[in-house]
């Protein structure tokens, strides 16, 4: 009896570490997606349609973020980031409200917030999902290894970074605790 407790305990904990670690794409259907980050493209914050082709030669810095964050002041160091290596290096902000509700506003709303609290001139996209099924299909190259080669790598939260190098690979990833100004995310994209 102890034996087939023990036995359950491990099978339900195996379970439980396959399906936390996998990246929600099904593996019969990748038809859809793409192993390379050029030929995705997002609607801009204003509804223009942006090709990531656009970007290349070119480091790209993506970030998931949101206006009622206690990470939200990094809008400020991601705007610094953008005055620094603008010319070599693309920042991206994509606007969630998967993380608690932090992000209510329409794009018009966050586009304001953005400019008038932040001075945001860096790119801005268009609010979408950044996590589970529903999840923007740039998202879903971002978390999953077997699509960006890198690693799987969901947001835990907003301010989430990744960060791809100027041939499209995907070469680092930050949570919202590393600030966009440390060095360690600075020494990347000086490279």
């Amino acid at each position: 009896m102890k034996f087939a407790f023990i036995i359950i305990i491990i099978t339900i904990f195996a379970v439980a570490f396959l399906f936390s670690t996998s990246n929600l794409i099904p593996d019969t259907d990748l038809s859809n997606y793409s192993k390379s980050i050029y030929d995705y493209s997002a609607k801009s914050i204003d509804g223009q349609e942006i090709d990531f082709s656009a970007y290349k030669g070119k480091k790209i810095m993506i970030v998931n973020v949101a206006s009622k964050c206690g990470y939200t002041y990094q809008y400020s160091q991601l705007q610094e980031l953008h005055n620094t290596y603008g010319d070599n290096v693309a920042i991206l902000g994509f606007p969630s409200n998967d993380f608690l509700w932090q992000e209510p506003g329409t794009n018009d709303q966050i586009k304001k917030f953005c400019s008038s609290t932040y001075g945001v001139a860096f790119q801005m996209f268009e609010k979408i999902t950044v996590k589970g099924p529903d999840r923007h299909s740039i998202y879903s190259w971002l978390s999953s290894k077997r699509l960006n080669g890198y690693k799987n790598c969901i947001p835990s939260w907003n301010f989430n970074k990744y960060i791809i190098d100027e041939n499209g690979k995907l070469i680092a990833d930050f949570g919202a605790k590393v600030s966009p100004l440390s060095d360690e995310i600075k020494n990347i994209l000086k490279r």
